[in-house]
């Protein structure tokens, strides 16, 4: 007994001496170890190795701060923990693209760019139907997976981004018209696959700590609008650490000497997330073939999801980029094929300012200009993929997940030896194919702007700062865009629906179509408007329309006011006739000033408020056959 006690003090004293010899370059760490367990004296030595010894020059001796000195290095245990291959890592990586960035070297030496293959789609012709159709039946075999991050503080909203009214005519928020639009498609999918065992359709929500608990809580007491909750996975992403120097010395919080400073790494943590879940194995086991992905404020995105996964099935693209048609210098990101002198191969995008010097590098004197079609044949990336997840698993089990990186420091002056505030690692969640095999099948989806592509991600002054001509991109402009590409549907099937007026809300010009809206389940695809609609309608220009039920058929209606129908899945309504009445009017208002400081915030960064004075409303509760006809 006596013996084996001696043996744990030798063992114990002999530790604490190779514990001192490496950490003997930082003596204020060494004189501590005693009050360190021993993972943590680990990650102390791992500091020493990487050049962190600044970390522990202001700490004093044992017995004052003992807890925050152990608080340090738990929050180091967690960046080591959740980034692929460990804070070593990281920093290496750090080193090398801020040598890359103060000599300032171009990431795309010795790339050659061309156009891409892919396909572009026209909304409503046969082949947008053909690709949509088989898209719906592809929907079964996909998982859905929405990156959801950012607060709304830049729109001048203090919500989480998701939680946004979409548009304010029937105050549907994002998460619940995307939530809707995946039941929606999955139930279709369900009828196509005529008496196969349907399975609930996977979704997945990447959120961060400014999101997660309110994420959390919008699904919770919305009854996650509809979703099973074992449907729905929140996957929490972490900060990464920021960087004080050029040497990659990890910055400490000004305000606390024994917290790092932290910042987001990017969406494209979304990719070990779900690699590191487990989650993707699972899909894979239960027979799916297809993941998803899409950001958080783009309200018409889901129209343009079918007919892309139908092009995915279809072409058997292990990558596609869902894309919009893009002017030549536009501000969005190009999608484009690079190839290397050594014979490396990506389809990738490249942003806008990046592209056009590389086109004039690389024998195209001219650079991004627009061809025969009027726009430049490298299409604008939307940031929305979807992966076939067969040769997505494969890939991520060779990378872990760890998409290439980038950093984007801000210098104090041409020096560049100096940094105005500390900068980080960065990634994207649209850089994954840059590591992928030239065998791999990359391409692109182009679907109409204004059917696939209205994000809100600036706030009104910037937005009405934009020149005249750009899109906005506000919660102004999104709006709008939902009523005129649902208005342009309504065209396309034969619905006579009158020209927009324009006005100016919060400094911006926008066209202001009919306020036509209609739930996902009355319609998710194109052809699901074109079988519920016929006959010779028409909507005036001041017009709202709401469609809420499934089974609700527009025959020989005229409307020149508001007319809102909704019915349980069980009632046949058939809407017919003269709808004449006073309406609902959208009104101006001055976000600024105090009259409408009583107005919510999602309705002052609009610029304009709705005033319900009349309307037909209708719901029909109980199962059968119905017409409406005033």
């Amino acid at each position: 007994m006596a013996s084996s006690a001696v043996d744990s003090a030798i063992l114990k004293l002999a530790n604490i001496q190779l514990n001192e010899l490496s950490t003997s370059s930082s003596p204020n760490l060494q004189k501590n170890l005693s009050i360190l367990p021993p993972d943590q004296i680990e990650l102390g030595k791992m500091l020493l190795e990487t050049g962190q010894g600044h970390l522990f020059e202001n700490w004093p001796d044992p017995g004052v701060d003992d807890d925050e000195k152990k608080a340090l290095l738990a929050q180091v245990a967690l960046l080591n923990s959740s980034y692929p291959g460990g804070l070593a890592s990281y920093i290496k990586t750090a080193k090398e693209l801020l040598a890359d960035s103060k000599a300032g070297k171009n990431p795309f030496d010795g790339f050659t760019p061309s156009v891409p293959s892919g396909e572009v789609l026209t909304c409503g012709d046969d082949n947008f139907i053909k690709y949509e159709e088989t898209g719906v039946k592809q929907v079964q075999n996909a998982a859905f997976v929405l990156v959801a991050g950012g607060l709304g503080e830049r729109l001048g909203y203090k919500g989480i981004k998701v939680a946004l009214p979409m548009e304010t005519t029937t105050g549907t928020c994002f998460l619940q018209h995307y939530i809707e639009s995946i039941l929606s498609l999955s139930e279709a999918s369900c009828r196509d696959a005529q008496g196969e065992c349907c399975r609930d359709v996977p979704f997945v929500i990447m959120t961060s700590d400014d999101t997660h608990e309110r994420t959390l809580r919008l699904l919770e007491s919305n009854a996650y609008y509809g979703m099973k909750p074992t449907q729905v996975k929140l996957l929490k992403q972490e900060k990464v650490a920021c960087l004080a120097d050029n040497d990659a010395r990890l910055a400490l919080d000004p305000t606390n000497k024994y917290r790092i400073q932290t910042k987001p790494h990017g969406h494209g943590d979304v990719h070990a997330l779900l690699y590191s879940s487990g989650l993707l194995k699972e899909w894979k086991d239960a027979g799916l073939r297809w993941v998803l992905f899409f950001q958080d404020t783009n309200g018409l995105l889901f129209k343009a999801i079918p007919s892309a996964l139908g092009v995915s099935a279809t072409k058997e693209y292990h990558v596609n980029s869902l894309a919009v048609p893009r002017k030549a210098k536009e501000a969005i990101g190009g999608i484009t094929k690079l190839t290397h002198t050594d014979g490396r191969e990506m389809v990738i995008n490249v942003e806008y300012n990046q592209l056009d010097p590389l086109l004039r590098a690389t024998g195209h004197p001219d650079g991004d200009v627009n061809c025969e079609t009027g726009y430049s044949p490298y299409p604008g990336n939307i940031n929305q993929l979807i992966l076939e997840l067969g040769p997505y698993i494969d890939e991520l089990s060779k990378t872990g997940g760890a998409i290439k990186e980038f950093i984007n420091p801000k210098y104090k002056d041409s020096s560049k030896t100096e940094f105005k505030s500390s900068t980080r690692l960065e990634c994207m969640m649209q850089d994954y194919p840059k590591t992928l095999p030239p065998s791999a099948r990359v391409g692109f989806t182009v679907t109409e702007t204004w059917l696939a592509y209205a994000p809100v991600k600036n706030n009104a002054e910037d937005a009405a700062k934009v020149p005249k001509g750009n899109p906005y991109h506000s919660a102004t402009s999104g709006e709008m865009a939902i009523y005129r590409a649902n208005s342009m549907i309504l065209r396309k099937v034969g619905v006579k629906v009158d020209d927009p007026i324009t006005q100016v809300f919060n400094g911006q010009e926008v066209e202001v179509w009919s306020r036509i809206v209609w739930k996902p389940k009355w319609a998710v695809t194109f052809a699901d408007v074109k079988s519920k609609v016929r006959g010779n309608n028409s909507v005036s220009q001041k017009s709202t329309l709401v469609i809420k039920g499934s089974n609700i058929l527009i025959e020989d209606l005229s409307l020149d006011g508001a007319l809102l129908v909704d019915s349980v899945d069980d009632a046949e309504v058939k809407v017919e006739g003269c709808v004449v009445n006073n309406g609902w009017r959208i009104e101006g208002i001055d976000k600024d000033d105090s009259t409408t400081a009583a107005l919510a915030e999602e309705v002052r960064i609009r610029g304009f408020k709705i005033n319900k004075m009349d309307q037909l409303q209708q719901f029909y509760s109980e199962p059968g056959k119905f017409c409406l006809k005033p």
